[in-house]
């Protein structure tokens, strides 16, 4: 082989290692099983006052994020959002994390988060379930300036079960 051809292909691997660690993030993210620290004490009003998320990375290679970050809104207006700041997870293992929760509305967002707790715990309807919406949206840069999301919604009951959930990929 002489010279010039392994240059080359020096340069390709050069070139091609950085698409695939975006690629990995990408793939990573979207395979990203999370929960509350403390599996079966989820609660709203518990996220309200900021608190940790345990991260599970279900494939064999580093997950980096930029961004995690839960949106609330009941009846179209925000209540707020749960944010952790970037993060990188070791390979199928999982991580936990500092959340802080931050609103213009801090008393009205607990309130209804109270109530939500008690609707999920079983007790009567007072607020209507189904207009309580959740964005979860992760954020990870392409070759680190492309910006690239991934935002899901759920019913606040879904996040709550998902919270509460007992067990992760990880353990």
């Amino acid at each position: 082989m002489n010279k010039y051809s392994m240059i080359t292909i020096i340069a390709i691997v050069i070139i091609v290692i950085p698409f695939i660690h975006s690629g990995s993030n990408i793939l990573g993210v979207q395979q990203l099983e999370y929960r509350w620290d403390n599996p079966g004490k989820f609660s709203f009003f518990a996220m309200s006052n900021h608190g940790e998320i345990e991260f599970c990375n279900t494939i064999p290679f580093w997950v980096s994020f930029e961004k995690f970050k839960i949106e609330t809104f009941y009846q179209s207006k925000s209540l707020g959002s749960f944010s952790v700041n970037p993060s990188t997870i070791n390979p199928l293992s999982s991580t936990i994390q500092e959340g802080i929760f931050s609103t213009d509305q801090m008393s009205a967002a607990q309130h209804i988060f109270m109530i939500f707790d008690f609707e999920f715990d079983g007790g009567n309807i007072r607020l209507d379930p189904n207009q309580f919406i959740i964005l979860i949206s992760l954020d990870t840069p392409i070759l680190g300036i492309i910006p690239y999301s991934t935002t899901t919604q759920i019913s606040g009951l879904e996040l709550d079960e998902m919270m509460n959930n007992q067990n992760l990929s990880c353990n």
